[in-house]
C-alpha cells in the first residue's frame, strides 16, 4: 500500500533524493523546479548539472522508480532539465573545473590519447562542459586526431582553445610547426604547462581532460603542484609487458597523493568487421585482473577496429561514436567514471545544508 498521494508526503519522498554532483539533498538545493499533482497523476522536473549529464537519464529512472515505489497507483512522468551551478578554481591559477582528470600510460603506444579523446568526447556529447589539455608535449597527438590545423588566437591576454565537437582544445602541437621537435628541461616544461593552465580562456568546465605523456616523468609532478587533481585514469593493452608499465603508472600516482580512478582497456580485442566476431590478439581479461589486484575500478575496454583506426587518422576521432560496433564501448566509458563520482561523494557523509536567508 502505498503512501497519502499529497504534495507534503511527495516532497518527503524527494527531501532523499540526493543531486549527484553534491550529494545533497534536491529539495534543499531547490532543484525541483517543478511539482505538479493532478488525478493520479504526478510530474516533476529535475534540475541537474551539465557535470551529471552522463548520467542524466539514469538519474531521471531511478527517480522515477523511487516515486513510483511509494506511490504505485500513480502515473508518474519524470523530466531533467539543467540547473546552473558555477565551478569554482581548482588549484592556484585560475581555472574554474568542476573535476580534472589525468590520463596517463606507464609505456607509449597503448592507445592513451586516443582514450583520452574518446573520454573528451564522450563527457561533451551527454551535454558536459568540457576541455582536453594536450600536456604530451614531446609527442602531441590530440590535433590529428581532431583534424585541427588552425592556430590559437590570442584574445584579452588569453590563449583561446580550439572548438571541436564541443571540446575545448589546447594543445603543443597548435603553436609549433607539425615537423618541429620539443626539446626543453624540465623547468621550460614546467612553465608552458602553468601558462596552458593560467593563460588559456577555458571558461566554466565540468570536466578538464588532460592528456599526460607516457611514463612516469616530470609531467605529473608538475600537474600536482599546481592543479587540484580529481584523479587519474590509467590506458593499458591487455599482454603484461605493458601490465609491469600500467603497474608502475598507478604506483606514480598514488606516490602524489591523485587518487587513480580506473583502468581502461584498450585494443582489448580484434573486433572483425566481416563477421563481427571478437578475436582476443594480445590476450584476455589481463587489465581486469591487475586492476581488481590494485584495488582500481575497470572503466570500460576499447576493442581493436579498423574504423576506430581510420578515423583517428583522418582527424575524425569525434566520429567514433557514430560507429555502431564500437559506440557501446566509447560511451562506456564517460558513464562508468561518472557513476563511480557520484558513488563516492555519495558514500561520504554530507554537510546539512544550510537554510537560504
Amino acid at each position: 500500500m502505498g503512501m497519502p498521494f499529497t504534495e507534503l508526503a511527495v516532497r518527503n519522498v524527494l527531501s532523499g533524493f540526493q543531486d549527484p554532483e553534491t550529494g545533497r539533498s534536491t529539495v534543499q538545493l531547490e532543484q525541483i523546479h517543478k511539482l505538479q499533482l493532478g488525478d493520479k497523476k504526478l510530474s516533476v522536473t529535475l534540475g541537474l548539472t551539465t557535470w551529471a549529464a552522463p548520467l542524466w537519464e539514469a538519474m531521471r529512472e531511478e527517480l522515477g522508480a523511487l516515486l513510483k515505489s511509494r506511490f504505485p497507483d500513480v502515473a508518474i512522468d519524470v523530466t531533467v532539465e539543467e540547473h546552473h551551478r558555477p565551478a569554482e578554481p581548482s588549484g592556484n591559477l585560475g581555472l574554474t573545473a568542476k573535476t580534472v582528470l589525468t590520463v596517463g600510460a606507464g609505456k607509449g603506444g597503448v592507445g592513451k590519447s586516443s582514450i583520452a579523446s574518446y573520454l573528451a568526447c564522450g563527457l561533451a556529447r551527454s551535454g558536459a562542459k568540457v576541455g582536453l589539455m594536450d600536456a604530451d608535449v614531446y609527442g602531441p597527438s590530440v590535433p590529428h586526431l581532431f583534424g585541427i590545423q588552425d592556430t590559437p588566437r590570442l584574445q584579452g591576454g588569453k590563449i583561446q582553445p580550439i572548438e571541436m565537437a564541443g571540446v575545448k582544445i589546447l594543445s603543443m602541437g597548435l603553436l609549433i610547426p607539425p615537423d618541429q621537435a620539443v626539446v626543453w628541461r624540465g623547468p621550460m616544461l614546467h612553465k608552458a604547462l602553468q601558462q596552458f593552465v593560467s593563460d588559456t580562456a577555458w571558461g566554466d568546465l565540468d570536466y578538464l581532460v588532460v592528456d599526460m605523456p607516457p611514463g612516469t616523468g616530470d609531467v605529473a609532478l608538475s600537474l600536482a603542484q599546481f592543479l587540484v587533481v580529481t584523479g587519474a585514469i590509467i590506458v593499458c593493452t591487455p599482454q603484461d609487458v605493458a601490465l609491469l608499465d600500467a603497474t608502475k603508472a598507478v604506483s606514480m600516482f598514488r606516490n602524489l597523493k591523485i587518487n587513480v580512478l580506473g583502468m581502461v582497456e584498450n585494443m582489448s580485442f580484434f573486433l572483425c568487421p566481416t563477421c563481427s566476431s571478437r578475436h582476443e590478439i594480445f590476450g584476455c581479461g589481463g587489465v581486469k585482473r591487475r586492476a581488481a589486484e590494485m584495488g582500481v575500478p575497470l572503466l570500460g575496454e576499447v576493442p581493436l577496429d579498423t574504423q576506430l583506426r581510420i578515423l583517428g587518422d583522418e582527424g575524425r576521432v569525434f566520429a567514433s561514436f557514430d560507429h555502431a560496433p564500437t559506440r557501446s564501448y566509447l560511451e562506456a566509458i564517460p558513464q562508468t567514471l561518472v557513476k563511480n563520482l557520484v558513488a563516492a561523494r555519495r558514500s561520504k557523509p554530507v554537510m546539512p545544508t544550510l537554510p537560504l536567508l
